[in-house]
């Protein structure tokens, strides 16, 4: 029976609870067990297992069915601030930090009845696309060994496609949702920046990061960002508009929609089967009834390097509050100004300093209008290409990313390589738009290739609807054989 309850969809397991064939504690609990056997895969940092399940017990004695998510457990990146449990980041800096509150999202989730089961693997302060940067480790794709699960929430798109959780969280800076999302099989959303509140997440780039959901389906996906989109006083930059009822909303007619199809993400070295995948979404989208337009999106080329002055700017500002005075890891050293740059040496790992370095020299005097300025000009020119597109069409389907998921290591020691795995992800962080990868097919070797689709700022429920549609019509399988699971129990025999 626990197996049969992790291969349920979110939705499926809050009707069963409500309808009370299901209990809190038996859900919470195959959730665990099967956690407790995919060590190998790496996607904790911090486990919550027996809280979990008081907690579960205790919503089974007084069950509340009102609630969105009546007892049912979720494991969430180690990005958000966990009262009471160890919060990382995935870094050395904060390996032994433990929030004294709650971030919003993760109180969104707890209000609505839900239960965080323990804290997920990322790359460290969030900066990767390929979960390596970890402090605690890299973590394995369950789609195949030793194959990356993206990043920079790798270790929640991991632990998603393996069913260790049945929906969970992440963040979205470059692609760090939609990316990991694309290599597993899974859906993720980047929300609309302002959607999602960033209270109580550790900053990597303010004007960049956003909190969204990963799911198994775009049903599941609409009904956590349903939870997790409020309004936020705490956050300056949360916005108030109309929030709606996703799922209930959630339609898969896309008749007279008109979609975009930017010309400029058909690049030089696509591989064949991205560009059939893409034609693929194409032709399942006119069979609907959609109509499909091509636009163009003049600044694309810019948007990596754009983004790879401003989001390093951002986190070099951001990274400077850890100098082991108040918080976090503290290294000796023989005098106030010897103790902070131990602590800073020592505690962060190699891709932080690199992009802690860019930041300080692009925002160093005699460099600052030479790049940073320069930069949020073009960022300007980004969002305009994507404002005078609206203006002829609904929303833009693209690949969510240039491959499949590579092996670990392959591109470790190339940071331009894998800064290239962001190419269709990043220009949506830059303009502050929604988007949502959905898995739309497998590449020669089986491993899952997602597909795109970016709305207009707070038009979430377009593009879950044209999501929807699309994901009806695909019918995907992800082929994971738990690879990981017959080795735990192969050395638990011996």
């Amino acid at each position: 029976m626990m197996s049969n309850i992790t291969d349920l969809k979110l939705v499926e397991l809050v009707d069963k609870i409500k309808k009370k064939e299901l209990s809190s504690t038996e859900v919470t609990i195959a959730f665990i067990e099967r956690s407790k056997k995919s060590k190998k895969l790496n996607a904790y940092i911090s486990e919550n297992y027996e809280n979990a399940i008081k907690k579960a017990k205790i919503f089974d004695q007084k069950p509340d069915f009102k609630k969105k998510l009546p007892g049912i457990p979720i494991a969430v990146k180690d990005l958000f601030c966990t009262k009471n449990i160890r919060t990382t980041a995935g870094s050395k800096i904060l390996e032994n930090f433990v929030p004294t509150y709650e971030s919003t999202v993760t109180q969104n989730i707890l209000d609505e009845g839900g239960i965080v089961i323990g804290k997920l693997n990322c790359d460290e302060f969030a900066m990767g696309s390929s979960n390596e940067t970890s402090y605690f480790g890299n973590v394995q794709n369950p789609v195949s060994e030793n194959l990356v699960p993206g990043g920079s929430s790798g270790g929640s798109s991991s632990a998603l496609a393996a069913k260790l959780t049945p929906a969970t969280i992440g963040t979205d800076t470059g692609g760090s949702i939609r990316q990991p999302a694309s290599f597993t099989g899974t859906v993720g959303l980047k929300p609309t920046y302002g959607s999602c509140s960033r209270y109580g997440i550790v900053a990597f780039a303010s004007s960049l990061d956003q909190a969204g959901p990963m799911t198994h389906d775009v049903k599941d996906c609409s009904l956590m960002f349903e939870i997790m989109s409020t309004y936020d006083t705490k956050d300056s930059t949360s916005v108030d508009f109309k929030r709606e009822n996703y799922l209930t909303n959630l339609n898969e007619n896309i008749k007279g929609k008109k979609i975009g199809i930017p010309k400029e993400y058909r690049v030089d070295g696509m591989p064949k089967e991205i560009d059939e995948l893409w034609e693929k979404g194409i032709k399942i989208i006119k069979e609907n009834g959609g109509q499909i337009i091509e636009i163009s999106l003049p600044n694309t080329n810019y948007a990596l390097p754009t983004y790879y002055i401003v989001a390093p700017a951002e986190a070099s500002s951001n990274l400077a509050r850890y100098d082991g005075v108040k918080y976090g890891f503290r290294s000796k050293g023989e005098n106030l100004i010897d103790m902070y740059e131990k602590t800073r040496s020592e505690g962060f790992g190699d891709e932080v300093k690199r992009r802690i370095m860019i930041g300080t020299y692009v925002l160093s005097s005699g460099y600052y209008d030479a790049y940073y300025l320069k930069a949020q000009k073009v960022r300007r020119l980004i969002k305009n290409d994507f404002d005078e597109a609206y203006k002829k069409v609904d929303a833009i389907l693209t690949p969510s990313t240039p491959s499949s998921a590579f092996k670990i290591g392959e591109k470790l020691n190339d940071p331009v390589s894998m800064y290239l795995n962001d190419i269709f992800t990043v220009p949506i962080n830059l303009a502050g738009l929604p988007a949502i990868s959905i898995p739309a097919g497998h590449d020669k070797k089986g491993y899952p290739l997602g597909l795109q689709v970016i709305g207009k700022a707070f038009d979430e429920q377009s593009i879950l609807n044209i999501a929807f549609a699309l994901e009806k019509n695909i019918s995907f399988k992800n082929n994971i054989t738990d690879w990981w699971i017959k080795w735990v129990k192969i050395m638990v025999n011996i």
